[in-house]
């Protein structure tokens, strides 16, 4: 889920257009929070929340008791090498191509030489992990975030990410399974062993999160702004500088003429 009951944020093409983030900043501006559809949104985080205690907390639970810590790293690895491929198409879509070329070298590497991405042997190589898809693809050109939004089960959103989350969750080894129940079942796997690994992060935001839905929400688009931009953010724009600006560019009042 994305931290907590909607942690499962692994990523359904929204409506196209409604919101959009505060002008000037396409992709997003510092300090925004566009939340038109908070009523309804509050309502699905609430039915994510139940569904995580009732079902998916407990299966975690049982499933980190049972499997070991070792084995469920390399699962996570396993899953993360064909998200290594997405990532890389898309910085080549954003026009990174030396990241693009990293990407790729890891997944070679951790394929050949770590047993199909079981080992992260590319980490330990220097060949840093970074993750993109194709919601920060439309951010870095130009596109807005859109109103924030949160989907049953999948967690927070926008509609820019939105948009981009069938392909982003379509990369995965069950592109590879056959049988319908084949990849239900490894879809399971990746949601419950991702679960698994969020168990600790979500038992300290119980305890610091008065609102849980606004830290979430608030977390998850400065987050998804930071990396549009990868952590190169642009300080937001002050009002009160471009009323200076404009009150500079007016022509002078006019003189009144001399009283006769």
């Amino acid at each position: 889920m994305r931290r907590g009951g909607a942690a499962l944020a692994l990523a359904a093409a929204l409506l196209g257009g409604c919101a959009t983030t505060a002008p000037g900043d396409a992709r997003g501006a510092a300090g925004a929070t566009p939340d038109p559809w908070e009523k309804w949104n509050r309502k699905v985080f609430a039915f994510n929340e139940a569904l995580d205690q009732r079902v998916l907390k407990p299966v975690a639970t049982a499933y980190a008791a049972i499997v070991p810590e070792l084995v469920r790293r390399g699962i996570d690895n396993f899953f993360g090498n064909f998200a290594d491929v997405w990532s890389a198409a898309n910085n080549f879509l954003q026009g990174k191509g030396t990241a693009g070329v990293y990407d790729i070298m890891r997944v070679g590497t951790n394929t050949v030489f770590g047993l199909g991405g079981v080992l992260d042997v590319a980490t330990e190589a220097g060949l840093e992990k970074t993750r993109e898809d194709f919601g920060q693809t439309l951010g870095v050109w130009g596109m807005g975030s859109g109103a924030y939004v949160v989907w049953p089960v999948l967690g927070p959103s926008s509609v820019r990410d939105s948009i981009g989350l069938p392909m982003d969750l379509a990369v995965s080894p069950a592109l590879a399974v056959g049988e319908r129940a084949g990849r239900y079942g490894v879809n399971a796997l990746r949601l419950v062993n991702t679960r698994a690994g969020l168990l600790g992060a979500t038992r300290v935001l119980d305890d610091i999160a008065l609102d849980k839905y606004t830290f979430i929400r608030d977390a998850y688009l400065q987050r998804r702004r930071s990396l549009v931009f990868d952590g190169n953010e642009p300080p937001p724009e002050d009002p009160s500088a471009e009323d200076d600006d404009d009150a500079a560019a007016a022509p002078p009042a006019a003189s009144a003429p001399p009283g006769r």
